[in-house]
């Protein structure tokens, strides 16, 4: 965890160089692989033209400028809010929620596996937290009724987790919450990849709730850059005038606020992009399910894999490249704490790539 991992260059859709040698790429969270899509590089070009690469000064002064409001306005548009409120990058937004909310709450219930920006957020928001067990709504509905009378809780969790794919339950949750709670969903993997036509973790659950709030990064489905906030409009004005993260930092330059506003036209335009991400997973998964592996429920196109020790996990990695198959074993806070693989599905994978990879995740027990 101290240090940063071996670099990478991307070469196109689906293939990464790594020392040397061009290989599958089955990691990231590029999910349609929109960073390297034509259109998107074609605007930020002409962003960078057009308007130069940044704006220099916060919002609140200076530095407001049309595209952002646009971008906003689209964004609500996609996940039908009443408002987006667009920050630097996705790390940022639940900290700007954080800010915005102080006070507003006495208790944060939170997953006790959400992400590390959520995490931050929590201690950010200046009350007492309590965690409840990774996606347990009986030990959700044990802390929330322990809260005790008068309590006003905000629940924070990640909407699908970045481990394995898993989504939370926020239907069950907003069934036990009180009226005058909020739940703040951390939909950075989410966003695009879930719900229909891609609107998230909420839609994905059947859930339409003013007291939802949904955090997005631009720098995952989306393949651009930058965060936003939807939700409702009283929200959107506390952070106006509440959150310093919002008021006291420069907006993201204006190439990349157009990358992400083509991102969007482009998604949308292709509705075909989402089917077949999880046509492509459900393919994988599949295979391995017939070759033994026991995987989780989970609709994202992520497969978790934990091996039983270093010796397997260097094993695998050999096997990986061997096949010509970049996947890496990583350690990260939300995941397994001895590290672990995490295979990534791409909508733009072929099958013959997607059954390599099966091959060598079975031992090469599955034939046609």
């Amino acid at each position: 965890m101290n240090q940063i991992a071996e670099t990478l260059q991307q070469v196109d859709r689906v293939f990464v160089r790594s020392r040397g040698r061009r290989l599958v790429y089955f990691a990231g969270c590029d999910y349609y692989r929109l960073a390297s899509h034509p259109r998107v590089l074609a605007a930020v070009r002409r962003g960078l033209k057009t308007f130069g690469l940044n704006v220099a000064s916060s919002r609140k002064t200076t530095g407001n400028h049309a595209l952002y409001e646009e971008l906003e306005r689209e964004l609500a548009r996609f996940f039908h809010a009443e408002r987006a409120v667009l920050v630097d990058n996705g790390y940022m937004t639940n900290l700007a929620v954080a800010q915005a909310l102080r006070g507003e709450f006495t208790h944060v219930l939170m997953d006790a596996r959400s992400h590390t920006s959520v995490a931050d957020a929590a201690v950010l928001l200046g009350t007492k937290l309590v965690s409840f067990a990774h996606r347990d709504v009986a030990d959700f509905t044990r802390q929330l009724r322990g809260l005790g009378k008068g309590a006003r809780p905000v629940v924070f969790t990640d909407g699908m987790f970045s481990h394995d794919g898993s989504v939370a339950p926020l239907a069950e949750y907003l069934a036990v919450l009180p009226v005058n709670a909020a739940l703040l969903v951390d939909d950075a993997h989410g966003a695009g990849v879930l719900g229909r036509a891609g609107q998230g973790t909420p839609s994905h659950c059947g859930v339409r709730d003013a007291r939802v709030i949904q955090t997005v990064t631009l720098s995952k489905a989306f393949g651009a850059f930058g965060g936003a906030i939807v939700g409702s409009r009283a929200v959107a004005e506390a952070i106006l005038a509440k959150s310093r993260c919002f008021t006291g930092a420069t907006p993201v330059p204006l190439p990349l606020a157009a990358g992400a506003l083509e991102s969007l036209r482009v998604f949308r335009a292709h509705p075909k992009l989402q089917a077949r991400l999880h046509s492509n997973a459900a393919r994988l998964k599949e295979r391995l399910r017939a070759g033994g592996m026991v995987l989780p429920d989970a609709p994202g196109p992520i497969v978790p894999l934990v091996p039983a020790s270093p010796e397997e996990a260097e094993q695998l990695k050999r096997r990986l490249l061997a096949a010509g198959i970049h996947a890496p074993f990583i350690r990260y806070p939300s995941g397994p704490e001895g590290g672990f693989f995490r295979f990534v599905v791409s909508s733009e994978h072929t099958r013959g790539q997607l059954k390599a990879l099966a091959e060598v995740l079975t031992h090469g027990q599955l034939r046609d």
